[in-house]
């Protein structure tokens, strides 16, 4: 033990009974929380007087003991648990009897063991070791703990003593470190970074100066433990490492949680980095975290709601200076609105602030500092500049002797101690990132590095900075050709590579990204409640079409669907050979006229869904193994087809056999619901333990969809009526019941394709999008199959085959794959405008291989901020969305 290394509580002050118990809480928590596995591991075993050898430190007797104040905890319980705490916190072994003697004498003075109540005075709730102390006259020869005290007991303790039997709390802390292990990689490309340090002051300090700490990236960790409280500020300059730094402190911070320990006094908490630019002004912080884990890491909301309550969750708010357009022409405001959510923001105490990391830039925070705007009670860091000594360290490690780039290497070594301003660009991580690269693609350093030395360092500085940022697109694009990509190989034709980007194609899509990105940060605010992922940094496959015309783009899905939506009902009235009217003249019946206002309402609901503002992509992220779906597939249809041959009889009973038979009843039904069935169980396999939607959400969520499955149930319904000539009664009954089974197989498929699979440990940026044909194709099956069986009462096989094909496809795409739908036309106007390539998908994963994109989380990024806003062009005058323009 050290000078500095506190001392364990001191007994000696406690004049109470209550206060004894206190001094024993703090004992642990000075400890570092032992659990309670761990303590009764420490505290071995001691020997009843019946020879039995049981644990003298039973979980269940330590949460009573802490808990209850009214008599003093026997010695050997006293004893045994301060052992164990000091043996935990490594306290030396010598010391540990002089702090047992300090124990005994506190204790002796609260209560003389000659007048220790007898046995029978215990609580009756109290655990049977904690009757009598074992070895003592009073004690009996065996007690047997009943079990439902147990586990009264034991239901009791709060969840820090067990944290790693929470499975919610188990599945984030997986699914968080392989995202930031992902985060790391896309921003460094590998593992080697330019030095980061920090400390409470801006400025790095000087050779010879005294007084101010230094630390570095690999110390991050260990400084936030450190933290009383534990909330962190990190402001840096762009391109100084926030975001890595972030990175890095979730990463060893996740080191200390699998290892099963917590910070001194505090509990074990799962770090989760959050994009501050999708806090939305006026949210709630907690519902907001609470929705980030559930749509970022697909946990079930319920978990999520508590894991953020009972704070195991460490919000890491990383670039808080992006919710604020730059440069502002006022306050931040909703910088500020998220730092006033933050200071409310407390432990689980309600008394203390709680523990939270910020990332802001420092010009924002400059902004902030000037309205009295900050994090109260956080520790302030800043991000130091690199020196020239770290630069060229940094590059000697990067090009090694003998290394192409050698001469390069000590030309700007060299240039580093000419003009202030060749530093000044420098000084940052990310943009010597970007001089290495230009020079890796062949371009000279002492162009890129020019400076005048007359001139102003700063605006040199810029100067050099923008040159750096011109050079970046077209050097990572030599550096990492398209046919290097390994989705674009496999998919070319006949093994050939496909020709490689050009640098001005790549510069001119990425500028429409840009732009699109700054559209969505303005359009996220006018609207009440914007879809995921509509912000200023996150490019969303299927939020782009607006780039092809957002007016034009919903015209034109409208009226895909609309002319989708009128084929699938003439399919319908072919195949179920609805009596057309014999002329103008001729009147309508009862069954033809509420077959068309079913098929009118049904066309109607269809096209709403498709002008909607924007359609969701909802389905969740799943990897599957094949033989998975196969087992959900047969699972579904063996529990799909007793129910379709119910439905079948119901049939054969409601027309009274005028239709169809016993044996089509019996074979159509079995075929129909296993069909039906199997859709759904391979759509739903592999998901146990997922999040899951209740029957109310889901009906909340698409009232409109469920209300047309309800419409398309009802017209399948309505042909065996009329062939059966059916009266008022089976009338209602039947169209009823097949709306309200129709329906309710419409909340089924809802509730099966939402959510997660606990297999997925990470989300790519296309899964949902990909998932909603599917989700289509799903729905067109079972219409098919459904419409099928209603036309073959008829029509002859090959027509009735025909219409129910034509029918499920167009059914499908108009009914089921609207977000798809929307993605591609919006697709195909844009690359027909030359504002995106045709193959945007290949694009974005080929961009991020030359790290000029990056994948976090479930969306495409930027590389850099400083990347995004140099590409970003300046506004124009109307809405370049609008289709007025475009």
């Amino acid at each position: 033990m050290t000078a500095s290394t506190p001392r364990p509580p001191d007994p000696s002050r406690a004049r109470t009974t209550a206060d004894f118990v206190q001094a024993l809480v703090s004992l642990r928590q000075w400890a570092g929380e032992p659990s309670l596995s761990r303590l009764r591991s420490l505290g071995g075993q001691t020997v009843i007087p019946d020879g039995t050898a049981i644990d003298a430190l039973p979980k269940s007797t330590i949460s009573h003991v802490l808990r209850q104040t009214g008599k003093v905890p026997r010695w050997d319980f006293v004893k045994a648990f301060v052992t164990a705490c000091l043996q935990y916190s490594d306290y030396p072994a010598e010391l540990i009897p002089v702090e047992l003697e300090r124990w005994r004498a506190a204790r002796t003075a609260l209560a003389d063991p000659s007048t220790r109540p007898p046995a029978s005075a215990a609580p009756p709730d109290a655990p049977a070791e904690e009757a009598a102390a074992p070895g003592t006259a009073e004690a009996p020869a065996a007690v047997a703990v009943p079990e439902a005290v147990k586990t009264w007991i034991m239901a009791q303790v709060e969840a820090s003593d067990r944290p790693h039997d929470d499975q919610a709390l188990e599945l984030l802390a997986r699914r968080v470190a392989g995202e930031a292990d992902r985060a790391r990689k896309g921003l460094l490309g590998g593992y080697n970074i330019a030095p980061i340090s920090f400390g409470p002051h801006a400025g790095p300090l000087l050779p010879g100066e005294e007084g101010e700490v230094t630390d570095d990236l690999r110390s991050i960790g260990r400084y936030f433990n450190g933290l009383r409280p534990r909330r962190l500020l990190v402001v840096g300059e762009s391109g100084a490492g926030k975001t890595v730094l972030a990175i890095e402190l979730v990463l060893q911070l996740m080191e200390t949680f699998r290892a099963g320990g917590a910070p001194p006094g505090g509990r074990p908490m799962v770090p989760v980095r959050l994009d501050a630019a999708r806090w939305t002004l006026g949210t709630p912080f907690e519902p907001w975290i609470a929705g980030q884990l559930t749509q970022e890491y697909g946990l079930p909301a319920d978990d999520a709601a508590r894991l953020v309550r009972d704070r195991r969750v460490l919000p890491v708010v990383d670039g808080l200076d992006e919710l604020d357009p730059a440069p502002s022409s006022g306050p931040p405001r909703r910088a500020i609105g998220l730092l006033a959510e933050l200071n409310r923001y407390s432990d689980l105490s309600g008394r203390h602030a709680g523990a939270v990391v910020v990332t802001c830039r420092a010009d924002r925070y400059a902004e902030l500092a000037e309205v009295r705007a900050g994090l109260e009670d956080a520790a302030r860091i800043h991000l130091h500049s690199l020196t020239a000594e770290q630069i060229g360290a940094y590059l000697r490690a990067r090009w090694p002797e003998g290394h192409p780039c050698g001469e390069q290497r000590d030309s700007i070594v060299t240039m580093l101690s000419g003009p202030a301003a060749v530093h000044l660009a420098l000084a940052t991580p990310w943009r010597l990132l970007l001089t290495v690269t230009a020079v890796e693609s062949g371009a000279d350093p002492a162009e890129l590095l020019q400076a005048d030395p007359d001139t102003d360092p700063g605006k040199a500085a810029a100067r050099i900075t923008r040159r750096l940022l011109d050079a970046y697109v077209p050097a990572a694009t030599d550096l990492t050709p398209r046919g290097a990509h390994p989705g674009a190989v496999g998919r070319s034709q006949g093994g050939g590579t496909r020709a490689p980007y050009r640098p001005e194609q790549v510069r001119t899509w990425l500028v429409h990204l840009a732009a699109h990105l700054r559209w969505q940060a303005v359009h996220a605010v006018e609207i009440d409640r914007p879809p995921p992922g509509l912000t200023a940094i996150d490019v969303v496959p299927h939020l782009l079409w607006p780039i092809g015309g957002r007016r034009r783009v919903r015209a034109l899905h409208g009226l895909c669907c609309a002319a989708f939506a009128v084929v699938a009902m003439l399919a319908f009235w072919t195949g179920s050979a609805v009596d057309p009217p014999d002329g103008p003249g001729a009147g309508i019946g009862l069954a033809e006229g509420f077959t068309l206002a079913l098929m009118a309402g049904w066309v109607a609901i269809a096209t709403g869904l498709a002008l909607s503002p924007w359609p969701s992509a909802a389905g969740g992220r799943a990897n599957v193994p094949r033989r998975q779906r196969v087992i959900g597939g047969l699972l579904g249809g063996l529990v799909g087809a007793p129910a379709g041959v119910l439905g079948g009889l119901g049939g054969l009973w409601l027309t009274g056999g005028k239709v169809f038979g016993f044996g089509f009843a019996v074979v159509g039904g079995f075929i129909g619901g296993f069909v039906l069935g199997a859709v759904i169980g391979v759509t739903a396999a592999g998901r146990r333990g997922a999040e899951r939607m209740t029957v109310a959400e889901a009906i909340r969520a698409e009232p409109a969809s469920l209300m047309g499955f309800g419409l398309c149930g009802a017209l399948t319904g309505l042909p065996p009526l009329r062939l059966a000539g059916a009266g008022p009664v089976a009338f209602t009954l039947v169209v009823t019941g097949a709306f309200a089974a129709a329906f309710a197989l419409g909340v089924a498929f809802k509730i099966a394709t939402g959510g997660w699979s606990t297999d997925a440990e990470l989300a790519h940026p296309r899964e949902a999008l990909h998932r909603n044909p599917t989700i289509g194709l799903a729905f067109g099956l079972t219409g098919g199959v459904a419409a099928f069986l209603v036309f073959v009462m008829n029509q002859d096989l090959l027509v009735s085959v025909l219409c129910a094909l034509t029918g499920g496809v167009t059914f499908g795409l108009a009914f089921g794959a609207i977000a798809w739908s929307r993605t591609m036309i919006g697709l195909l106007v844009a690359a027909s405008r030359g504002l995106l390539p045709l193959r945007l998908w290949t694009f974005l994963d080929w961009a991020c291989e030359a790290r000029l994109l990056r994948v976090s989380g479930a969306t495409y990024q930027f590389r850099h901020r400083e990347l995004q806003d140099f590409l970003t062009p300046e506004p124009e005058p109307a809405d370049a969305h609008d289709g007025s323009r475009r």
